[in-house]
């Protein structure tokens, strides 16, 4: 036994040494020895060998054997070794022997499960738009295929509002009041304040009309404001029976029950505007009242009194002064006032026009909606003051005129609104004047 396993192991060394020393010595072996080089892969975007197409060495034998992978150098390797690129491969497909394809996994190991048969398409079936060809490229954009994506058309501008209910006397309801966005609580009462959001009393306690907007084309627009209301010795509220519905109000502060008197007003369709004494020039012989803004004042007590005026009632579009020939000419004291009046939201109207007053200055500096009562209707024959309110709304656009609260006024307004239509002339609220004007 030992011998025998003594010349074993001399035939198995002397096999191996054989065996060695053949492969490093080949003699006379017509097959070469294989040095493999492994060169790194291609830089992307290079352009790399289409081996299926170009090279015949590549073409599929007959038999269905699959080809050896060609050795660098153009040496064939032994069988059973291949290079391999770094990067994956997609499955090779082989015939097998019943002339379908199989799918084979990457490096040769093993074979993939069987996928559906696809059927050839034709030869002159165009590719899908970006698909890649059978060389591996993608092929070029037609003129009817587009890659890039163009942006979505824009979004159609939304439709304008619109137009304002008001036709110049139609019915119109206004809100009621007080609306509490615009109500600031003081000492004194309710304030009118700017609500968060914007909106001012001159926007939302305003009688609406088209015509506030001065455009090409658009009639002459006469506006009236109807004073002398809310005094302790003034008319009641019954006097505005019969007055046309785009006329706007004044209230003072003096009187009784003034919420319910402008709330009842409102209802009617009128716009509301405060009355407030301002000191004339012959004070204290003529004294507008117990709270009249004084040139002798400091600014402060003027705010104090005017906040006190303010919070009587609430529901106004805006200011307008009883009196006041020399407050309204003294600069220093009507500017910190008319101020007050803009942070509230609030419109201004010198009912009682002064020839240097300071009131239109001011407002153009700081930006509060102003304007200038332009006739006196009750300051003689009131039908020929009406007739030279209609010319200045002709020339100017607009035009504001201002008449004491009385049964004949009333009516004489009445009987002259009557026959605005047909003279081409529109009658609206004051608000709408003062927008008008300040557009045109």
């Amino acid at each position: 036994m030992k011998a025998l396993a003594v010349a074993s192991g001399i035939v198995f060394w002397t096999l191996v040494l054989g065996i060695a020393f053949f492969a490093f010595f080949p003699g006379s072996d017509p097959e070469p020895v294989a040095i493999l080089q492994i060169e790194p892969p291609p830089a992307p975007g290079s352009e790399a060998p289409d081996a299926a197409a170009g090279d015949p060495a590549q073409a599929e034998p007959a038999g269905g054997a699959a080809p050896a992978a060609p050795a660098p150098g153009n040496f064939d390797l032994p069988p059973g070794f291949a290079v391999r690129p770094s990067v994956p491969q997609a499955p090779l497909v082989t015939p097998d022997n019943q002339g379908t394809m199989s799918p084979t996994a990457p490096g040769g190991h093993g074979e993939l499960p069987l996928a559906p048969a696809v059927p050839p398409a034709a030869p002159d079936a165009a590719a899908p738009p970006g698909s890649p060809d059978q060389q591996g490229a993608a092929p070029e954009s037609t003129g009817t295929q587009q890659a890039a994506l163009e942006a979505p058309p824009a979004a159609p501008p939304p439709p304008p509002p619109p137009p304002m209910p008001e036709a110049g006397t139609g019915p119109v309801t206004l809100p009621s009041v007080p609306v509490p966005e615009l109500v600031e609580e003081s000492q004194y009462g309710p304030l009118p304040k700017v609500a968060a959001d914007g909106r001012r009393a001159i926007d939302v306690y305003s009688r609406p009309s088209r015509y506030a907007v001065a455009g090409p084309g658009a009639p002459p627009r006469v506006a009236i404001l109807v004073t002398g209301l809310g005094h302790r010795d003034g008319p009641s509220s019954a006097v505005l029976k019969g007055l046309p519905a785009p006329v706007s109000v004044a209230y003072g502060a003096y009187g009784r029950s003034l919420q319910e008197a402008v709330s009842d007003v409102r209802a009617d369709g009128h716009e509301v505007l405060l009355q407030i004494p301002l000191e004339p020039e012959n004070y204290p012989t003529v004294d507008p009242g117990p709270h009249t803004l004084l040139t002798t004042l400091p600014p402060d007590d003027n705010i104090k009194r005017l906040q006190w005026l303010m919070s009587r009632y609430t529901g106004y579009v805006g200011v307008t002064n009883h009196m006041g020939g020399k407050f309204q000419a003294t600069a220093e004291s009507l500017q910190p006032v008319l101020e007050e009046l803009k942070q509230r939201g609030l419109l201004y109207i010198d009912s009682e026009s002064v020839a240097d007053s300071a009131a239109g200055n001011i407002a153009g500096t700081i930006g509060l909606d102003f304007s200038v009562a332009n006739v006196q209707l009750d300051a003689g024959d009131t039908a020929q003051q009406l007739a030279k309110l209609e010319q200045l709304a002709k020339e100017r656009g607009a035009a504001i005129g201002v008449a004491r609260a009385s049964p004949t006024t009333v009516k004489q307004l009445s009987d002259w609104a009557a026959k605005l239509e047909g003279k081409g002339i529109v009658l609206v609220p004051v608000s709408a004047a003062v927008r008008s004007q300040a557009q045109s």
